[in-house]
This record gives C-alpha cells, sequence and structure tokens, in this order.
C-alpha cells in the first residue's frame, strides 16, 4: 500500500518538474494546482478502495461465523433445535422461557417473555437447506400462535427458508420470521434477536 503511494506521487513529482523546465513562470502554480488536485484525488481514491476492503473482510467474517451455527444447527434432532433456541432467548435476556414442543403443542415448541416485556411464542422448523418453509405452515401457527397461545410477537424460525407465499401470509398476520441467514445472526451476536427484527424476505 505505501509503496504505491509513494510510486503514485514520486512519478507525478518528476513528470511536473520536467515540465517546470519548459513552461512560462506564469504556467507554474497552474501545474501545481493540478498536480495537488491530482494527489488529492489519489489520496481519496487509495482511502476508499483500503475502506471497501476493510469492509469486505468485516463481511466475510459475519458471513463466516453465521454459517458456522448453521451447520451446527443442521446436526441437531428437532427437538434439541427447540432447546438451543430457548438457550438463545435465556443468553439475550429473556425470562420465563419454556420448550413446550412435542405432540400437542398447537404450534409452540419455546415460549418466553422479551426483555421488552412481551410474550414471544416461537414455532421451530429444523428443515434442511432445500426444505423450504411453506404456507401451510405458517397458516397453522397464525391460527394458534394469537388466540390460543396469547403471543404479543409470534416467530417462525428455521434452519432453512421461507417459500414467497409463507413470507406474504406471515406479513398480514404479523408473525415474525427468521430464516437461516437471521437466525445465524443471532446466534453469533451478529445481528438482531428475532423481538427487533421485521419478517424476513422470501428466498
Amino acid at each position: 500500500m505505501l509503496i504505491t503511494v509513494l510510486w503514485a506521487v514520486c512519478v507525478p513529482l518528476a513528470v511536473l518538474l520536467e515540465l517546470v523546465k519548459h513552461v512560462p513562470a506564469l504556467g507554474v502554480p497552474l501545474l501545481l494546482a493540478a498536480f495537488a488536485g491530482g494527489a488529492v484525488y489519489l489520496a481519496r481514491r487509495n482511502r476508499k478502495a483500503e475502506q471497501r476492503r476493510v469492509e469486505a473482510a468485516r463481511l466475510a467474517q459475519i458471513r463466516a461465523a453465521q454459517s458456522q451455527e448453521i451447520a451446527r444447527y443442521h446436526t441437531m434432532s428437532p427437538g434439541e433445535f427447540e432447546h438451543a433456541i430457548a438457550y438463545l432467548c435465556e443468553r439475550d435476556g429473556c425470562t420465563d422461557v419454556e420448550v413446550v414442543g412435542g405432540a400437542g403443542d398447537l404450534g409452540a415448541d419455546v415460549i418466553a417473555t422479551a426483555p421488552t416485556g412481551h410474550r414471544i411464542v416461537i414455532q421451530c422448523k429444523r428443515y434442511g437447506p432445500t426444505n423450504k418453509v411453506g404456507s401451510p405452515d405458517a397458516q397453522r401457527f397464525g391460527g394458534t400462535c394469537y388466540t390460543v397461545h396469547y403471543a404479543h410477537i409470534p416467530v417462525m424460525v428455521t434452519t432453512s427458508t421461507f417459500t414467497r407465499q409463507a413470507v406474504t401470509y406471515a406479513t398480514a398476520q404479523g408473525i415474525r420470521l427468521y430464516d437461516e441467514r437471521a437466525l445465524g445472526g443471532w446466534a453469533s451476536r451478529t445481528g438482531p434477536a428475532p423481538w427487533h427484527q421485521v419478517t424476513a424476505p422470501a428466498a
């Protein structure tokens, strides 16, 4: 980086000194101004390039952390995944955290009280990467999350993604969706918890 900057400055400077020998005295200030402007431009360009490099490295680190978390969840059974989500709730300040998934759960797998005081009702879908959560799953959860479980904030969390139809339904019903990327961010602390997040986009 330093060599590049020195090369970018020294070569034009040598050219400038050579030009000064062949121009009238009135042209010297103009050449100096042009040189100064070029130096400022090069410095700004190099600074922006360095900022882009740093940002790209930061994003790559975040994506690696998120991918590592998702890979870990894919090795879990559905029951283990529910307990893992309950752990994330407790880690991030929820109280009264319960794992209630199982036969007859009526769509609720984890129930907790968020730090904001809201009742969080979470349905967990430990699906493979190619098995998207569809609208029927979202509709079944939507039919019980408010009327049966009294959710302030209903959330569906998956190790996969959601279909566009599921996103459309969830948006209309106020259900927050956490796909694999959002879950990876939550788990790795590089993204927000569900009670701070809007509905996820369709994959």
